[in-house]
């Protein structure tokens, strides 16, 4: 089973909640599981790992894709291990920030008046715009999607012509992200069946930003069965049911 974090597990930047450590934890006990997400490793392992507190026996079943699957790391002989990193290189990531500047320029795009830290953050294998900041309140960040998300795709679009050869993605609620060319939910998922060994037809994805020009969009391309949630809400009832399901058939 393979889950999008920011939105779909957990809020956006925000700690993964009691309950759903509780069904990761059950789901691991029966199922290999691999997170891709937009943030950096240190993110994964604050808001996602401290919080999911799982034995080391289960954590030998998850896999985790910071930073849009620019990163691999797996748990083995005690720790985590880098398995690949994807860095931008200091000019791809100069013509990202000249290419923002061109953007907002064309579109008449004005950022707003209150902003909470860094618009365009280096993630070293990522650069992310986020329209409110980085570290801007979660209600907040919702609210703006709701009036903003056609100025963030046509953003997203323009940024696309300025750099054909990197690829951008409208991720989460307010954030633009620019990895490698031809790395996204497709590639994490590629990368998936390469290192862990399970083929596509025993996968399934889960994220909140499914639709057309969102981030979690490049997962269909694949094949396998994708479903859309609004929210760790509906995440919750997914897993509780195919865990209820799972279950069943074998009582």
């Amino acid at each position: 089973m393979i889950f999008d974090l920011d939105g779909t597990l957990a809020e956006s930047k925000s700690d993964l909640d009691t309950e759903m450590a509780t069904l990761l934890r059950e789901l691991l006990r029966r199922k290999k599981v691999a997170v891709i997400g937009g943030g950096v490793y240190k993110l994964f392992q604050r808001q996602f790992l401290s919080k999911l507190r799982a034995p080391k026996n289960l954590l030998e079943n998850l896999f985790l894709f910071p930073t849009t699957s620019t990163a691999f790391y797996r748990y083995s002989r005690g720790g985590w291990r880098q398995v690949y990193i994807k860095k931008l290189t200091a000019k791809e990531k100069k013509g990202i920030r000249e290419a923002f500047k061109k953007t907002f320029e064309e579109l008449r795009y004005s950022h707003p008046k209150k902003v909470y830290g860094q618009l365009i953050e280096d993630r070293g294998t990522q650069v992310s715009f986020s329209a409110l900041g980085q570290k801007a309140p979660t209600h907040l960040k919702k609210e703006w999607k709701k009036h903003n998300t056609p100025i963030k795709l046509k953003i997203a679009k323009t940024m696309q012509k300025h750099l054909p050869n990197l690829e951008i993605m409208a991720a989460g609620n307010t954030t633009i992200d620019i990895t490698h060319k031809g790395i996204d939910k497709e590639y994490g998922i590629g990368q998936i069946k390469k290192y862990v060994g399970v083929s596509l037809k025993d996968m399934i994805f889960i994220g909140d930003a499914l639709f057309a020009g969102g981030n979690d969009s490049a997962a269909l391309r694949t094949g396998i069965p994708c479903f859309a949630v609004d929210g760790p809400g509906e995440t919750k009832k997914l897993i509780a049911a195919l865990l209820s399901n799972e279950k069943r058939v074998k009582t």
